[in-house]
């Protein structure tokens, strides 16, 4: 088979039995692609099954003069995927990437909000029209279910229940878990809807399913609820660099600030590894030496 076809059934696998989302399976596509046309330029004729070490280090290496590290390392990990699948078929005899060491990564933690920033930014959007309403309501959300930019354009109606506040989110690797509402969510989405409903009846399109619309009555994509999120943020006067994440990551640093446990941060935020969640633990100074002097025996 030829390379092509084997990245095609490669991204079927990951597609049907590992249920990966469309925006992965991008992923997948672009570094596997260019991982493939790199090795036809430089060993005319290869194979995946005649890829060797050597061949994939030199693709890192050229990655890594025009990309930062953790695209790199992101590459390397589709790489160990790809050549762990080809082992499973019997066309690879061994993975060349799991002998390549990761880029050393910098930890770079994404902005994120104070409390009153939070407060602030949610106040902002302050009129009955459909516009702001839906996007009060995208921002309660955000700030109170913790959600992924994906987890939340991919919301539908039958996925909250609105009474109790709770939301049925779809995660990485189609995983499932819940998200809970806050009042302030409740009463932005109650506010929402009545003009999402009016919405689709001027457009006859009173069967759409979608929680979170565009001005045309269908889905608001990834990139529309990250414009959503990009304009309050700069109307409220905010750092411009808070993004839809910085959102989620302010949820998850507010709850440990008000002495959440570890364990029940990562159910919320829908980590597998609580050691991701753990990125999240940079409260402030005055929290952790307060902390220290209560527990401590001689930090007195």
């Amino acid at each position: 088979m030829s390379s092509g076809t084997y990245l095609e059934d490669f991204l079927r696998y990951l597609r049907v039995e590992r249920q990966m989302s469309p925006h992965t399976l991008r992923g997948y596509r672009l570094d596997l692609t260019q991982f493939l046309e790199f090795c036809a330029e430089h060993r005319e004729g290869v194979t995946p099954a005649q890829v060797t070490y050597q061949d994939l280090r030199a693709f890192l290496a050229a990655a890594l003069k025009k990309n930062r590290k953790t695209t790199v390392a992101r590459k390397l990990s589709t790489l160990r995927t790809f050549f762990k699948y080809l082992q499973r078929l019997g066309v690879a005899s061994q993975n060349p990437a799991k002998l390549a060491p990761s880029p050393k990564l910098e930890k770079v933690l994404p902005h994120y909000l104070s409390v009153d920033e939070a407060f602030h930014l949610l106040g902002a959007p302050k009129d009955d029209d459909f516009g702001t309403c839906r996007d009060k309501a995208i921002l309660e959300v955000f700030y109170s279910g913790g959600l992924r930019l994906s987890e939340l354009a991919g919301l539908n109606l039958g996925d909250m229940d609105l009474a109790p506040g709770v939301l049925r989110v779809w995660g990485k690797g189609s995983k499932e878990r819940l998200a809970f509402l806050g009042q302030p969510a409740k009463e932005a989405l109650a506010a929402y809807l009545p003009l999402r409903l009016r919405l689709l009846e001027q457009r006859g399109a009173g069967g759409e399913t979608t929680l979170f619309l565009n001005s045309r009555g269908g889905r608001l994509s990834t990139r529309g609820v990250a414009r959503v999120v990009a304009k309050w943020v700069r109307l409220a006067g905010l750092s411009p660099g808070l993004t839809p994440h910085g959102l989620r990551h302010s949820f998850a640093t507010h709850l440990l600030e008000g002495r959440a446990d570890l364990r029940a941060v990562q159910e919320l935020l829908g980590h597998a590894s609580i050691s991701t969640t753990g990125r999240y633990t940079h409260v402030n100074l005055d929290y952790l030496m307060e902390e220290y002097d209560k527990a401590h025996p001689r930090s007195k």
